[in-house]
């Protein structure tokens, strides 16, 4: 730790002036401020005042990263301090209410330097500023973060805010005490953890019904300086997005009828004849809520890449992303004899070209599919895309690391 002893302008005896400047042989101190880099003090001193001294922590060349720069205060009082990096970011915090310590709101991220100047004022009255830095040890190992949706999205009512962490998170309560949404009508909802289809570990966020269309969003995940636990690495970044949700729009998929509706502000739009998955095996199709996550236009379905062995290969248009697994909405006119009829695909929701581009026209990501259907191959799991909500809202708090 840094002990800073004040250094004063009054007449001293010469015996008195070698006490005085002992402390401060690794300091720099002028009537001028001294620079961020080095560590030193000045005061403007009382009658009778002892001189202040002003302790801060971490200290050193390489300090341990993830925790607050304290600074603490003995013979006066802390009237402020500022903490700053090397890029002018600073560390906000506030004084105790006797004066004599300060602690920073965040923790010192890894690989930073940090420039402290703390003013102080001693019993007499007399003020000074005391300054101070540290460095912290680099992080061995980064832990980085995919999130959904980007900034700046209109998204549909049942769109979650996703995080997908590149490293294992043991320390899954400290971060997500790091995580902060915001809505502009005050939205319920909570954190769920989960183990995301890629095998990472994934938090969302979703609200406890859809969202009110026009609700704006903003994510604020203030992760620089924490620590993963084990295998994880630090966070060495904050991360931000903001979006705004669209139109309700609900998609009713009805399998045992052979019929897709699009549902907007409680209206029906349209009615499209679907084949669903084939009954009896693999093929079925999934059934709960699924969530658009993309619109891909055309794209290459290989059957091989879902389990299917050589079933299909061929490049497929107007498709919609609804889960990792596989499952999508799209045009399949070789399927043209079983729309309305009956479930004969891999899988997916298949619709004639014509529905399907004028289907793709009007849906957007975060759009739900409620899907029903007798012969189906179970509920969209959490992780699989964005199945969230098939989990009741109790059960999904549960998920939370600090709810």
């Amino acid at each position: 730790m840094h002990r800073i002893h004040t250094r004063t302008r009054t007449r001293v005896s010469a015996a008195a002036a070698a006490a005085l400047l002992a402390p401060l042989a690794a300091c720099s101190s002028s009537g001028s401020p001294t620079s961020p880099a080095s560590s030193g003090s000045e005061v403007t001193r009382g009658a009778d005042d002892r001189p202040v001294t002003v302790t801060v922590t971490p200290t050193g060349e390489r300090a341990a990263a993830g925790e607050p720069v304290t600074v603490t205060v003995a013979h006066g009082r802390l009237t402020s301090v500022t903490v700053v990096d090397g890029e002018g970011r600073e560390l906000a915090g506030k004084v105790a209410r006797d004066g004599r310590s300060w602690v920073s709101d965040r923790k010192a991220a890894p690989g930073t330097t940090y420039a402290v100047t703390a003013a102080t004022r001693t019993a007499g009255g007399s003020a000074g500023r005391s300054r101070a830095s540290f460095t912290t040890e680099p992080a061995g190992k980064v832990n980085k973060v995919d999130w959904r949706p980007g900034a700046g999205a209109t998204v549909g009512v049942a769109q979650p805010v996703s995080l997908v962490f590149d490293h294992p998170v043991r320390n899954r309560a400290e971060v997500e005490r790091q995580l902060r949404i915001s809505t502009s009508n005050d939205t319920e909802g909570s954190w769920g953890w989960m183990r995301d289809w890629s095998g990472r570990d994934r938090v969302d966020w979703r609200p406890k019904e859809y969202w009110k269309p026009g609700t704006e969003v903003t994510l604020k995940a203030e992760l620089n300086g924490t620590d993963s636990g084990a295998d994880g690495g630090w966070f060495v970044r904050d991360y931000t997005t903001t979006f705004t949700v669209g139109a309700r729009q609900v998609v009713e998929v009805d399998l045992d009828d052979h019929q897709l509706t699009l549902v907007r502000d409680g209206e029906a739009v349209r009615r499209i004849p679907v084949s669903g998955g084939t009954p009896g095996g693999d093929k079925r199709s999934w059934r709960g809520t699924a969530v658009l996550m993309a619109k891909e236009g055309t794209i290459n379905m290989n059957s091989e890449t879902v389990g299917l062995g050589d079933a299909y290969d061929k490049m497929v248009d107007w498709s919609m992303r609804l889960t990792w697994s596989g499952m999508y909405a799209h045009a399949a006119p070789w399927n043209a004899r079983y729309f309305g009829d009956a479930n004969r695909s891999s899988g997916c929701i298949g619709m004639s070209d014509a529905d399907a581009a004028w289907f793709y026209a009007r849906v957007r990501a975060g759009d739900p599919f409620e899907i029903t259907g007798k012969d189906t191959k179970g509920v969209v799991a959490p992780g699989n895309g964005f199945g969230a909500w098939n989990v009741p809202w109790a059960e999904w708090r549960e998920m939370s690391a600090v709810d």
